[in-house]
């Protein structure tokens, strides 16, 4: 009797942490059912695809991707090839229309089906499943910890959006908010430490917005960020990201107070016109924002605080942008993501708004917002100069196999020398000179 070949699966993964957290996720469900993770693609049986919709870039990426996987199929007809997240959802069957050569599509809360779906496709049909659910968080999956460097970890607390932002296609795609529970939270994060991970990132679309109730007991997202810097003062705790309406003096308190959280906040911005942020449905205005950022440095000195941005967002005028750079002066962003406006089918921006801002427009105030925000993070970095901070060793440099690098709490690289000690371990380094990006330093 012939046994059963074991078919090999190879997982790409575009788009934000919260995919490479579900891609782990996917992961683990496979290898329960006897499936095997490989990192080459070319001995899989299985490719997919985990996508994101939040960018038309993002889509088109995977697009072209797929001319690729195309030409793979061609010489492996067995080849089975599967889109998964976001994209999957938003598009549905239209894609399986465009795309011939895929075989699978499962939104973002169907991952637990892949199993079935895979023996569909053994059979000879398509597996389909987009159906969002109300209350599927995976707290009980163990991911599986794709290429880790054993180092830092993701940690899924909750799914889904409600903010509804006029520009943003997640809560069409990821659903409903909805919190895991705090005690699976924990767990996660202990079983990590014990494996001997020293960082880990709690992820949500909104992780200010975390609530998780039981009988008269309410955990918020201050309390459980608490709850897992107290497990082993060496266990880094990061998260992302917090939506400004919802960020708390409680969280800012909590983060002041516990050296092992993060100094390092990730709080998007958009735009610095309220006449823009009221468009965009992002229920706070510059004030608003500006005092949160005065909040911050004020309790928590050193404190690192990045931010996405979106240019040429409908009728944007010049004022508006200029008010977007007189905001960005102000807060002193040390990182930041920037963006021109991409129109996303099923938003409230494209059914309400036009995307009216000519392409050079958006193009040279985006040129704008990164010189001015190369300047900020070079200003940011020249002030680490002679500074001593404590640095979690991740791995060895890519430039080097004689230097190391890692981050600090402020989540700025760092590279230096190599020493005795290894990934996994702290180190406190002493800043010699700096790049727009990387702080360069010894070991003291």
């Amino acid at each position: 009797m012939t046994e059963k070949k074991i078919r090999k699966f190879y997982i790409e993964t575009y788009g934000c942490q919260m995919n490479f957290s579900d891609s782990e996720i996917v992961a683990s469900i496979l290898s329960d059912e006897g499936f095997e993770a490989c990192l080459d693609l070319h001995e899989a049986d299985i490719v997919l695809l985990n996508t994101c919709s939040i960018r038309e870039h993002a889509e088109d990426r995977v697009r072209k991707r797929l001319h690729y996987f195309r030409s793979l199929k061609k010489k492996n007809p067995g080849l089975t090839i599967g889109l998964l997240g976001c994209m999957a959802e938003r598009t549905k069957i239209a894609l399986i229309e465009e795309e011939q050569l895929l075989d699978i599509i499962a939104g973002p809360d169907s991952y637990r089906h892949l199993p079935g779906l895979l023996e569909s496709v053994e059979s000879g049909q398509r597996g389909i499943d987009t159906i969002l659910s109300a209350d599927e968080t995976y707290a009980d999956i163990h991911p599986v910890r794709l290429d880790s460097n054993g180092v830092s970890a993701f940690i899924s607390i909750m799914r889904g959006c409600e903010n509804f932002c006029s520009y943003c296609v997640v809560p069409y795609t990821r659903g409903q908010e909805r919190s895991r529970d705090p005690e699976s939270v924990i767990r996660e994060a202990k079983d990590l430490f014990l494996q001997g991970f020293r960082e880990v990132t709690l992820l949500g679309q909104n992780v200010n917005s975390y609530e998780w109730k039981e009988g008269n007991t309410t955990v918020n997202f201050p309390l459980l960020l608490e709850r897992i810097a107290g497990l082993d003062p060496r266990l880094r705790v990061r998260f992302a990201t917090s939506h400004p309406k919802d960020l708390s003096l409680e969280l800012i308190e909590i983060i002041a107070k516990y050296p092992n959280i993060c100094k390092a906040i990730h709080l998007p911005v958009q735009s610095g016109s309220n006449a823009l942020l009221d468009k965009m449905n992002r229920k706070y205005t510059r004030e608003e924002y500006l005092e949160k950022i005065r909040a911050i440095r004020n309790c928590i000195p050193g404190c690192a605080i990045s931010t996405d941005i979106i240019t040429g967002f409908c009728d944007e005028t010049e004022e508006d942008h200029q008010q977007t750079l007189e905001l960005m002066k102000e807060a002193a962003f040390d990182f930041a993501f920037t963006f021109k406006y991409s129109e996303r089918p099923q938003t409230i921006a494209a059914e309400q708004y036009d995307d009216n801002v000519p392409a050079e427009i958006k193009e040279r105030r985006l040129r704008e917002i990164i010189e001015l925000q190369q300047e900020l993070s070079s200003a940011s970095n020249h002030r680490d100069l002679g500074e001593t901070f404590e640095v979690l060793i991740e791995g060895e440099s890519k430039r080097s196999d004689k230097q190391y690098f890692g981050r600090n709490s402020q989540n700025k690289v760092l590279v230096f020398p190599k020493t005795s000690q290894k990934p996994g371990e702290y180190l406190k380094i002493n800043v010699k000179r700096v790049t727009s990006a990387t702080l360069i330093g010894e070991a003291v």
